[in-house]
């Protein structure tokens, strides 16, 4: 029986590009599938001398020396646990289990806790990149028991992508901390993109432009502080055709997208840490209402806009859209941090936040030149409370609130949905102190359920005997 190096469970498209990826790389790879004809189709379509192919579980795990070692890529929830009750009985205390889908943090925090009374390793990993990036190098992420890292480093930063030559992986912290990461990365990645489209609206619908001058303008954006991968990927996207009906592709896509759960999960741990990341909320909101095709279309000729204002100038108006979705990202981008924080303190897990940072530069959906930003953000300051305050952030958030706001205004006039953007402003105006209502809801809950209230004028705890005029 040919030994190898590494096994892969679940050869879907992440998980064959992966296997690949580690083949290249000189490992040994061992590749199972629940369906032979999976397996067969990955050696027929991509012969490699270091993939080895396997039909039976047991076979995968008697062809690896010890510590033996596992990376499971099948769909997340029961099929992960069907996996690992398969596995487990086969394998001996200091092997290895790496999931690399996209798991909730909390299930792989169970998983952790009961496979190390068993005696073996398991690691909740991250992997972000899609498809390419899987196949070429990822940003990687995994969580688990520190001392079994150094077994599975080889593999994982070698595999991952680099940015000024460092992989894009390191450890994370214990247990569910690899998972928590990704799906902070998702949430912020759905914020991203939403913002994206929105700046897509009004540079559309308010600026007049064609497909062609956007492709031209997010090409501009794409060599200036804005440039990402999913800039880079946009500005392609308004160029190209459709095969069927040879226009412009992007004008007969369904108006309509889908979700995965990362960026809902995100949102509803948010609101257990108590963290403010309305932006991705708003993100997901707005996937959830665009669902509803059948209704939007209905209602359409049904409500109309008051009043229409074009930009006069299509230049400068672009200018301001540019300069209003940099400073959006960056405080979508303070949300996600901040909720990293307060996990890693309610966790234990002590996240290095520019360490994070740093390994989003490169293979991930979110890779930037901004991460060579946030990097330094945090060298500057490992302790920062939020984004927004670093000096470098801070500066340019001054800089482009106005744009930010006038844009958010022309959106709104025009009856443009903006609601990341909209968030945006309404998150920085909370945040820079400004008042918030807050003194009339407190009054509100004395008065109808006597929750009592803090003065600003002294200390304690105090309860008003309203009466009130209206009764």
């Amino acid at each position: 029986m040919q030994k190898t190096d590494i096994g892969v469970i679940g050869l879907a498209v992440m998980g064959r590009s992966l296997a690949l990826n580690m083949a290249d790389h000189g490992f040994k790879v061992g590749g199972y599938n629940r369906s032979h004809e999976v397996t067969e189709a990955l050696v027929k379509e991509h012969p490699h001398d270091n993939f080895i192919p396997f039909y039976e579980l047991e076979e995968l795990v008697d062809s690896q020396e010890r510590p033996r070692k596992f990376l499971i890529m099948v769909k997340a929830g029961r099929p992960v646990d069907l996996v690992i009750e398969q596995l487990v009985p086969l394998l001996e205390e200091g092997d290895i289990i790496l999931d690399g889908g996209n798991s909730f943090f909390e299930d792989t925090i169970r998983r952790e806790k009961s496979l190390k009374e068993k005696g073996i390793y398991y690691f909740g990993t991250g992997v972000s990149g899609g498809e390419k990036g899987a196949r070429f190098g990822p940003s990687i992420m995994p969580g688990g028991d520190r001392k079994g890292y150094d077994y599975v480093a080889p593999v994982l930063e070698a595999i991952a992508a680099k940015a000024q030559g460092e992989p894009c992986c390191a450890y994370m912290g214990p247990d569910g901390a690899g998972h928590y990461v990704k799906m902070v990365h998702n949430g912020i990645e759905y914020a991203d993109m939403q913002l994206i489209a929105e700046a897509y609206l009004l540079l559309k619908y308010v600026g007049g432009c064609s497909n062609e001058e956007l492709a031209a303008t997010f090409d501009e954006w794409n060599r200036k502080e804005l440039k990402s991968y999913l800039i880079g990927i946009t500005a392609g996207i308004f160029r190209e055709k459709d095969d069927l009906s040879g226009q412009e592709l992007l004008d007969v896509i369904l108006d309509s997208a889908g979700q995965k759960g990362t960026g809902r999960w995100t949102s509803l741990e948010s609101l257990k840490q108590g963290v403010n990341v309305s932006m991705i909320t708003a993100a997901c909101n707005a996937r959830v209402m665009s669902n509803r095709v059948e209704e939007r279309r209905a209602a359409k000729p049904l409500f109309t806009v008051s009043q229409e204002k074009r930009a006069v100038d299509k230049k400068a108006f672009g200018e301001q859209v540019r300069n209003g979705l940099y400073t959006a990202k960056i405080i979508a981008y303070a949300q996600g941090f901040e909720l990293l924080a307060h996990a890693s303190g309610e966790y234990g897990w002590n996240l290095d936040y520019g360490r994070i940072a740093a390994i989003f530069r490169a293979g991930c959906i979110i890779q930037a030149d901004f991460l060579d930003d946030i990097t330094r953000a945090y060298e500057r300051n490992p302790d920062l409370k939020n984004l927004m305050l670093d000096p470098f952030f801070l500066e340019r958030i001054n800089a482009g609130q106005e744009s930010l706001r006038h844009i958010l205004t022309m959106g709104i006039i025009n009856g443009i949905p903006v609601p990341a953007m909209s968030q945006a402003a309404a998150y920085l105006d909370a945040f820079r102190g400004m008042p918030v209502g807050a003194n009339l809801i407190q009054a509100q809950r004395d008065c109808f359920g006597a929750h009592t209230y803090e003065r600003n004028d002294r200390e304690g705890t105090f309860h008003h005997d309203w009466r009130l005029s209206n009764e």
